[in-house]
């Protein structure tokens, strides 16, 4: 039994897949997971082609003192990005058999979100370079473990209706209630 870092609400509705110590790198398989994480799996295997082919980036938010810059971010509210092949890959890779996992379950396929994704830190590869006169540094890769849970959408919340709001069944949000006085403390 493979250990996950979140159970689903409904397993029997859910698929799940898993890849240990991948060896690509965790800051930029990181980044990807962040994106992704949420999407429907159809939009989050056409995102991912389209990273591969250059028509869209990966926002880099964290772990990007040194990632250059892109107009494709703009997409995202940012202006750094890259394309980092492996990363995405090794999630085409885990989308594919998370959505195997479903469709041998009997799930629909295409209703599918992603709703649990996590990316750790696994152990480090260790190597050595050889330095000047005589010295031995580390020269080290820094692997991934890599989870995903799919899970069914939810059906949405309808709209309440006029009639509801009226009588006071939904409560209208504070900036319509108090007005300016919204943002100030009124506990003195």
């Amino acid at each position: 039994m493979v250990k996950y870092c979140a159970a689903p609400k409904d397993s029997a509705n859910s698929a799940k897949a898993k890849a240990a110590d991948m060896r690509v790198h965790f800051k930029n398989t990181w980044q990807v997971g962040r994106v992704i994480r949420g999407m429907a799996v159809v939009k989050a295997q056409q995102y991912l082609e389209d990273v591969i082919l250059h028509k869209r980036c990966i926002p880099y938010i964290k772990f990007s003192h040194a990632a250059g810059r892109t107009p494709q971010a703009k997409e995202w509210g940012l202006t750094q990005g890259r394309w980092p092949r492996k990363s995405v890959e090794l999630f085409q890779g885990l989308l594919k058999n998370a959505v195997a996992n479903a469709d041998q379950k009997g799930l629909d396929t295409k209703a599918l979100k992603i709703s649990h994704l996590c990316v750790q830190r696994a152990q480090k590869i260790r190597r050595r370079t050889y330095r000047a006169h005589g010295r031995i540094g580390a020269y080290m890769a820094s692997p991934c473990h890599a989870e995903l849970i799919l899970e069914a959408r939810e059906a949405s919340v309808p709209k309440p209706t006029p009639q509801a709001v009226r009588l006071g069944y939904i409560k209208p949000p504070a900036h319509k209630r108090f007005g300016d006085r919204a943002h100030r403390c009124t506990y003195k």
